[in-house]
């Protein structure tokens, strides 16, 4: 058990983090987003570091890409240089779980992630998880539209947007198949082909 001292010390430590950098550039086929950063993936300085998240295993298993991508700051660069998807998270404010964000933190997000979609124009905007896309729209002018999975019957400033079960290890109620299938169909229907 942590004694109140160095639980203290440990909060400050965490406060002081940065956070990832968004990787954006014009001309986005994908936007991909996340809910937040969580801790280990600040600390290692790259998306979905956790080593416990099933992003980049799901990715490798989608069949899509003919290359395997090692969780790595690298690996963000190649889907960003080569396939032109752009990384970021609604909310920047690395935290343990979603339970330690707020109002303020979405209400914030979600006008920046409506800007960064506004400047950086992608073709289609993927969300990981329901509850990322539901925090956006419950903060944002949109306010309410359904949400399922797969492509959905509304736009963001007129883009598609996507779907897809999030990888974290907090949302153990799909596999790992479930989430590379979706991954597959998500790349299937942005570029027409089953194939890079």
């Amino acid at each position: 058990m942590l004694g109140r001292p160095m639980l203290m010390g440990l909060c400050q430590r965490i406060s002081k983090l940065d956070t990832l950098p968004d990787i954006l550039s014009d001309r986005l086929a994908i936007l991909s987003i996340g809910l937040n950063p969580s801790i280990p993936s600040v600390k290692a300085g790259f998306y979905f570091a956790n080593p416990r998240n099933r992003f980049w295993k799901a990715l490798n298993a989608c069949g899509f890409f003919d290359e395997e991508f090692k969780p790595s700051l690298q690996s963000c660069h190649r889907l960003h240089t080569k396939y032109r998807i752009g990384l970021t998270d609604l909310v920047k404010r690395p935290t343990a779980g979603c339970k330690d964000l707020n109002a303020t933190d979405y209400r914030d997000a979600s006008s920046r992630l409506y800007q960064l979609i506004s400047d950086h124009q992608p073709r289609i905007i993927w969300f990981h998880g329901k509850l990322t896309c539901q925090k956006y729209l419950q903060y944002s002018l949109e306010k309410k539209h359904p949400i399922e999975w797969g492509l959905q019957a509304w736009r963001i400033n007129n883009k598609p947007v996507y779907v897809t079960p999030n990888p974290s290890p907090a949302n153990a109620a799909f596999s790992l198949s479930v989430i590379s299938e979706s991954y597959l169909a998500l790349f299937q229907h942005v570029s027409g082909t089953s194939a890079c």
